[in-house]
């Protein structure tokens, strides 16, 4: 399904971090229902990595299915919200690096000056990538789509240190000190930050903040 409309967009994330949660909670219940201290053990390493997984992965999933919503309203150039603008504009520019050709160069600026009204074709396909998700990854990809940051400026010092370098540390092989009272606060502020993206990009579709401000915000959608 092409995301083309917020319902859309707000469908596709509710179903994906519903069952996300609902794995999550599954092995939460595993975790209090272990016998021995040993089983707890093995299970709250598993759980961590797990968790850290779910996290990235809906990052993932939400950034590129609302890069997908933004990119299919195919507005013109000049109705895109700045981010938009140069995320578009990244691409014809490293099209021209690529080349090294003059004459690419020159249709750049042709571009930049004359074609700004022209519909846009921004690429979304599995454009943003995830990998190790730090605070600073993910302060670059919520720039990128024009996103408010500000609920996780708090939780930085949690998601490089005590989520992330944790699952590094287990991923590697190395052992942690790990007690369910730790991963009780690992698997809620997990969720939380789930769930305020889902909130960031459902309400940004809605709002319409992919849009310039004052700008024309109705286009009618293009098949394919």
């Amino acid at each position: 399904m092409k995301i083309r409309t917020s319902e859309n967009l707000s469908e596709t994330l509710v179903n994906d971090l519903r069952w996300r949660r609902k794995e999550l909670s599954a092995l939460k219940s595993l975790i209090y229902k272990s016998i021995s201290t040993e089983q707890q053990k093995v299970l709250l390493r598993s759980a961590i990595v797990i968790l850290y997984a779910h996290w990235e992965g809906f990052v993932k999933l939400a950034a590129n299915s609302y890069l997908e919503f933004v990119a299919l309203q195919k507005l013109p150039y000049n109705q895109l919200s700045n981010n938009f603008i140069a995320l578009a504009m990244k691409d014809k520019l490293d099209q021209a690096k690529e080349s090294n050709k003059a004459t690419i160069y020159n249709d750049v600026a042709v571009f930049f000056i004359t074609q700004l009204g022209e519909r846009s074709n921004i690429k979304y396909e599995n454009r943003i990538f995830t990998s190790n998700l730090s605070s600073s990854v993910l302060k670059e990809i919520m720039s990128m789509l024009g996103l408010d940051y500000s609920f996780y400026e708090s939780k930085e010092n949690f998601l490089d240190e005590k989520l992330l370098a944790r699952r590094n540390q287990i991923a590697h092989g190395n052992h942690i000190p790990l007690d369910r009272q730790d991963y009780d606060e690992l698997h809620e502020q997990a969720i939380a930050m789930m769930e305020n993206f889902r909130t960031e990009v459902e309400n940004s579709a809605i709002l319409q903040k992919y849009c310039r401000e004052n700008a024309i915000t109705s286009a009618p959608f293009l098949s394919d």
